[in-house]
């Protein structure tokens, strides 16, 4: 008797150890089921603009005037397009250079100190950006450009922001790839008599130019989905620059439109249609995008042996023409020319570069021929600048490029420093007591910004309570009980795409399926369901990571004391990674509280007479949103502006230095 209840109780074990199994696989299949949710209310609701304009019409339309009932994309689209080539040509050599000297130059006491504080540039929120790029940079250019900047709002400040807030991914991908180049390739350059600079920009950069290009896709990403800065200094106006190099002109973005009119819209007109249409194309821009910075990185990988010819998940297969393409350019004769003459070409594109680009900026100062001039004389003293350095001492050229990537590096910290210097000098004097505790008076001129930071506070505990569950439970099933099949790489490309999406089209979809369908309103629980879903990647991949960190030992030795895979896994593992996933929902959490394009579409309002929400189907007050309501609808609230900027930055970097300081303290902690 007493052998048949032992029985019983394993097999009650193994049952609820399997039943376990089963939770944990439908729970991370949640993240499936929201793409193709997002995807079916985006299209769906695109339908009635497909009909009425038509595709071609739509995208090749050269007018997009709303209140006239005109939805042609093209301007939109282009404005999209150029901004982000801006972003990328200010952000790419300056991210480069800081990554090299990160790499390559800084002492090794400096290194684990600037790479996060390079990262602090992505935990600024991006109304934040918006905010000083609408009192500091605008004002600025329009005194450096009065002749060029007729309103301060232009496509130049829109790529200067938008550059600064890609800096943070081209950097850290690009360090990483430069990093990981192995120290041999070092060792034989020098002990061929090469000085650390020609071993740099000879060996390293080459050897790591796919990462680079990986960064530099990233960054185009990261930039293309961005919505509050850019929407705060372009102009928001649909036109085309003239001349198309023009970057004084006003224009506006995919995202910025969808911004500004959004939140007026009927529901159900012609005019909302285009909106979720263009906000269509731009996933697939982005999508775009990801497939070509996975196609290099496949490429990569498969060239150094890392990945299988026959292995890859959905994302990788999508992206098999672009690393087809990829390779036989790479790896035809003509690539092969290309590769043996890369030094003559790098020259010979970097001064048509050099002419062109120098031609046209000051063709829009001063006249053609004078313009055609400066382009030559710039060309010439380039050429002569590489012949001085050609044959003068290596110690002196390399002793001047440090000298360069050392500015360079100086420039991004000097950043860093003028803007959080700027809004927290200006706006620690205004936060007192009163401030924080007082409510909003004179639609947000005077009084304090209590209702906004509770309901701040309250999106961030909702959002975290769903997430939070959901994303430990994803990432726990992702690294103990997946197995390498189509159905976890189908689990896995869901939250890559996830991960990719622009916060934007959260909001879109939230406002679509639960403000809108669902019938929630304008509701912190709409606020909740769409914040959850836009951070759950992040918690499910720190979780996953974190995870997988745990020695195997630790697990062997659980189950030879007959624990079951559960039990090993609640009681072992998980306290185990404890830290990490501790740290990655902190993060989590961070990017939450500094959201405003979806919760703009779902939760806050700019201004309620009722203050804090007393349900759940109550809209909110929040603080990135009072910051943007307040910094572009209401005159007269310049230090009310300034101490929620400064609020607002205590609490979202506050929350990525806990999890620094965490993540530190558990990798001194726990040594494997």
């Amino acid at each position: 008797m007493e052998t048949y209840q032992r029985g019983l109780a394993r097999r009650g074990v193994a049952d609820s150890d399997q039943l376990m199994r089963y939770v944990l696989t439908a729970v991370a299949s949640a993240a499936v089921l929201i793409i193709f949710l997002i995807i079916f209310f985006i299209a769906s609701n695109s339908v009635d603009a497909l009909k009425d304009i038509g595709l071609f019409n739509f995208l090749f339309g050269t007018e997009w005037d709303s209140h006239a009932g005109i939805y042609g994309a093209l301007p939109v689209i282009t404005g999209t397009i150029l901004v982000t080539l801006g972003a990328i040509a200010f952000a790419l050599p300056i991210g480069l250079g800081s990554a090299i000297f990160i790499s390559e130059v800084a002492p090794a006491r400096f290194r684990n100190i600037l790479k996060p504080i390079c990262e602090i540039f992505a935990g600024i929120p991006s109304v934040v950006y918006g905010f000083f790029g609408l009192v500091v940079l605008v004002p600025f250019l329009r005194e450096t450009f009065p002749d060029q900047l007729l309103y301060g709002s232009s496509w130049l400040a829109g790529s200067i922001l938008l550059g600064i807030m890609a800096l943070p991914t081209i950097i850290s991908v690009s360090e990483d790839a430069i990093h990981s180049v192995p120290q041999s390739y070092r060792e034989a350059s020098l002990a061929m008599g090469a000085s650390r600079w020609e071993t740099t920009i000879k060996v390293i950069v080459p050897a790591a130019i796919s990462g680079i290009s990986s960064a530099a896709i990233l960054g185009i990403g990261r930039a293309i989905g961005e919505t509050m800065a850019v929407m705060m200094v372009t102009g928001n106006t649909p036109i085309f620059p003239d001349p198309i190099w023009n970057i004084f002109s006003l224009l506006t973005t995919i995202t910025g439109t969808l911004a500004s009119e959004m939140p007026e819209i009927v529901v159900g007109s012609t005019h909302y249609s285009a909106l979720f249409l263009l906000a269509l194309v731009l996933m697939a821009m982005v999508f775009i995008i990801n497939l070509m910075a996975r196609a290099i990185i496949n490429r990569t990988k498969r060239r150094l042996g890392e990945m299988p010819e026959s292995k890859g998940g959905l994302m990788d297969r999508l992206s098999e023409p672009f690393t087809r393409v990829y390779g036989t350019l790479c790896d035809s004769a003509v690539g092969r020319f290309l590769s043996a003459k890369r030094s003559v070409i790098v020259k010979s594109c970097v001064l048509t570069l050099a002419f062109v680009l120098v031609w046209m900026m000051s063709s829009l100062f001063i006249g053609d021929v004078y313009s055609l001039a400066a382009a030559a004389a710039i060309v010439v003293l380039f050429a002569g600048v590489k012949k001085v350095f050609s044959i003068v001492d290596s110690k002196v050229t390399q002793r001047v490029a440090h000298g360069g990537l050392a500015i360079i590096m100086g420039f991004v910290l000097f950043l860093l420093v003028v803007i959080l210097g700027h809004i927290f000098v200006n706006g620690l004097s205004v936060i007192s007591w009163d401030f924080l505790t007082g409510g909003i008076e004179s639609q947000g001129r005077e009084g304090g910004i209590y209702p906004a930071i509770i309901g701040t506070l309250q999106l961030i505990a909702g959002t975290v309570a769903i997430a939070l569950p959901l994303g430990i439970i994803s990432g726990v099933y992702l690294a103990e009980y997946s197995k390498d099949n189509t159905f976890t790489r189908i689990i896995r490309e869901a939250i890559d795409i996830l991960n990719g999406t622009p916060s934007i089209v959260f909001g879109l979809f939230g406002f679509a399926a639960l403000v809108t369908a669902a019938g929630f309103g304008y509701s912190l629980i709409a606020g909740w369901i769409t914040l959850s879903i836009m951070i759950l990647p992040v918690i499910i991949r720190t979780t996953e990571e974190s995870i997988r960190a745990v020695p195997r030992e630790l697990r062997e030795a659980s189950l030879a004391m007959g624990a079951t895979k559960w039990q090993t896994t609640v009681k072992v593992v998980l306290p185990a990674a404890f830290g990490g996933v501790i740290t990655g929902s902190i993060l989590a959490m961070g990017r939450a509280a500094g959201e405003t394009a979806p919760i703009m579409f779902t939760a806050a309002v700019g201004f309620s007479t009722a203050g804090t929400a007393d349900s759940i189907f109550d809209p909110v007050m929040a603080l990135p949103f009072h910051l943007y309501h307040l910094a572009t609808e209401v005159a007269g609230a310049t230090d009310m502006q300034y101490g929620t900027a400064c609020v607002l930055l205590m609490i979202v970097l506050s929350m990525f230095l806990f999890a620094s300081v965490l993540r530190a303290y558990y990798n001194k902690k726990i040594k494997w």
